[in-house]
């Protein structure tokens, strides 16, 4: 499957037909977009799809807007370089949404990756399952990344509750301390598995962790029969993510609207 090829069956099976994402979600679908509201207040709100052109796009971002400011939600319009119309950002900007960094859309087939990779001399890799766990990885996340990481414990918590299958979680361990982190999540009933988090602390980075981690999730990703491994990639571990025979598709940006 070609590059072309391979990210319209992203569009299709990911976006246009997405799936929520997780317990007190659901997908919607109105004006021209595709969208996701959540009950719970960790839960991510926003638009995963739209099929827009210069004349309907000011008018869906308005009504899009209006409908998640209704619902008191600060939500994301997770926008990627190849949709359209062309200037849909400058639009989104002008309707006051702020950009967050960009990221790479990159995929790859589990069958192409090497799934020999182990972690460094010292280091263990542990699964997640219990409430224990995901407190050292909301650690882990904090001090990688520098941000709260308060939603994403609550996030990780009612998954291992109310739907474990679809989620693996790891911590990398040198002895009992956390020095990375990482999750994948499964999207039943399409060809894609995502992989989300691979955050080292700043002394551990460097040393083959993050790799480690990625051929740990496509072993157990080969083993479910999942055929695609898809990555938003920082500029960090694009080159890392290239090396391992992941392909670049698009480029996404989150623009967020914080409701008044």
């Amino acid at each position: 499957m070609d590059r072309d090829e391979l990210l319209a069956l992203f569009d299709r099976q990911m976006r246009r037909n997405a799936r929520p994402d997780g317990p007190g979600a659901r997908i919607e679908q109105a004006d021209g977009v595709v969208r996701q509201v959540c009950a719970a207040e960790h839960g991510w709100h926003g638009i995963l799809w739209s099929g827009l052109d210069e004349a309907t796009a000011d008018g869906v971002v308005r009504a899009q807007v209006a409908h998640f400011t209704a619902l008191g939600r600060e939500f994301e319009w997770k926008l990627y370089s190849h949709d359209r119309p062309a200037d849909l950002a400058g639009r989104l900007r002008a309707a006051g949404f702020v950009p967050e960094p960009a990221e790479t859309l990159m995929v790859a087939p589990v069958s192409a990756l090497s799934l020999d990779a182990g972690p460094p001399e010292g280091v263990r890799l542990q699964p997640v399952t219990d409430a224990a766990g995901v407190d050292l990885i909301t650690e882990v996340h904090e001090q990688a990344f520098g941000t709260p990481g308060n939603r994403l414990r609550e996030r990780l918590l009612e998954q291992l509750a109310q739907d474990p299958d679809r989620i693996v979680a790891v911590l990398a361990l040198v002895g009992d301390r956390p020095v990375s982190s990482a999750r994948m999540e499964f999207c039943p009933g399409t060809d894609f598995a995502g992989l989300w988090g691979g955050g080292t602390v700043s002394e551990w980075r460097g040393r083959g962790i993050y790799r480690a981690l990625i051929a740990h999730r496509a072993r157990i990703a080969g083993e479910r029969g999942v055929r695609y491994l898809q990555v938003d990639a920082s500029d960090q571990s694009r080159p890392i993510l290239e090396r391992l025979g992941f392909a670049a598709l698009s480029v996404t940006t989150p623009w967020v609207f914080s409701a008044p």
